[in-house]
């Protein structure tokens, strides 16, 4: 397995590397509108080139696709081991409400084989972080990002079919 995950870390690496952005890549939330994050937008809010993003994680999605192209890794299959939203812990932007609405968002998109603009059409594999809020962390966003309490009661519903 090490012979494997490691070049392909490596290329990774060198794919971010090669698509010249700053690091880290200075993004405050008054540079980024809350229904773009949402996935509640229907106006086109950027535009790179050609492709036309009405939500953040297509843009954040194909920045990776770009990077990986620049460097003749195109071809290479991405997975979004982690995308979510804390409902408390940050004022009016971590709230119940926009955890709902941006993890059923997040999976209709991923189920409704939109792709993305750089990939129209194809699936995008993609993971709800997390189950459970997590009550060990340090108090803020990172307790309540779980759709679950410890208890195993829910902080909201999520709808895993999409629909």
């Amino acid at each position: 397995m090490q012979n494997f995950v490691f070049p392909a870390m490596q290329n990774l690496k060198t794919a971010l590397q090669a698509s010249q952005l700053p690091y880290p890549i200075p993004v405050t939330t008054k540079d980024i509108s809350l229904p773009y994050a949402l996935f509640n937008t229907n106006e086109v809010v950027v535009r790179d080139g050609g492709f036309e993003y009405r939500n953040l994680f297509d843009s954040i999605t194909d920045a990776v696709h770009a990077a990986l192209e620049k460097v003749g890794g195109g071809s290479v299959e991405i997975v979004v081991a982690e995308s979510g939203w804390p409902s408390k812990g940050n004022g009016d932007i971590a709230t119940v409400e926009n955890a709902k609405m941006y993890n059923n968002n997040l999976i209709r998109h991923v189920l409704g084989n939109s792709g993305t603009p750089r990939r129209p059409g194809k699936s995008i594999e993609a993971y709800v972080f997390g189950l459970f809020n997590e009550n060990l962390k340090p108090a803020g966003t990172e307790q309540n990002f779980g759709l679950f309490y410890p208890d195993m009661t829910e902080v909201y519903h999520v709808n895993f079919a999409g629909i």
